[in-house]
């Protein structure tokens, strides 16, 4: 999914687990911009390196850090939306639309939730936008989408807007699903998949 993903513009890192797995690492690693979502900051200065930016409301950063990397905190004071949503509109503002976020999930399940579906919210915006997990990445996706795979790989689909929904290459026909459980757990048949509908809907993939 990274090769398929290339010229990524900036990696936001959340303030959720920090990433674990190879691939989730290994966008951060070589991210050409890093914007950390306040707390975040802590642990990703802690592993020696230093973001590009630090965006939200600077309440979780500590404070030897909130002083020493002034320069590059964005203040962001406003309570409508989260951190995550704070660091996606600075990039879209500096031009920077193909993002992938790492570190969204993890800790609290509400806010695991929260982030997962703001991807559709981010698209909207403009953003060509994927959250890489420790287990996968959640791709927003409209219209048609074509997506590379392995045969047997594990994929979910979770309707937001989708209607007329079908698929090629994939071991279970999919529907217009009216519960996001419905479109767990399907699998991939050959080197590709197609999901069609009109509409918005997220796939998460298996690595």
């Amino acid at each position: 999914m990274i090769k398929n993903f290339k010229n990524i513009d900036a990696v936001i890192l959340a303030n959720g687990e920090y990433p674990t797995a190879e691939t989730p690492k290994t966008v951060l690693a070589n991210a050409p911009y890093v914007v950390c979502c306040d707390g975040a900051a802590n642990r990703y200065i802690e592993t020696g390196r230093v973001p590009d930016a630090i965006v939200g409301d600077g309440d979780s950063l500590k404070e030897e850090f909130r002083q020493q990397y002034a320069s590059i905190i964005h203040h962001v004071n406003e309570q409508e939306s989260n951190d995550q949503t704070k660091a996606v509109r600075f990039l879209l503002a500096q031009g920077k639309h193909r993002i992938a976020i790492v570190g969204a999930t993890g800790k609290r399940e509400d806010h695991t939730l929260g982030n997962i579906s703001l991807l559709i919210e981010y698209a909207r915006m403009g953003a060509e936008v994927r959250t890489f997990t420790d287990y996968g990445v959640f791709i927003p996706c409209k219209g048609k989408c074509t997506m590379p795979s392995t045969p047997g790989q594990q994929i979910s689909i979770f309707s937001f807007t989708a209607k007329g929904s079908s698929s090629k290459g994939l071991k279970y026909p999919i529907f217009d699903f009216t519960n996001w459980w419905q479109g767990t757990l399907n699998e991939c048949m050959g080197n590709e998949f197609t999901i069609d509908a009109e509409g918005e809907y997220l796939l998460f993939i298996n690595y």
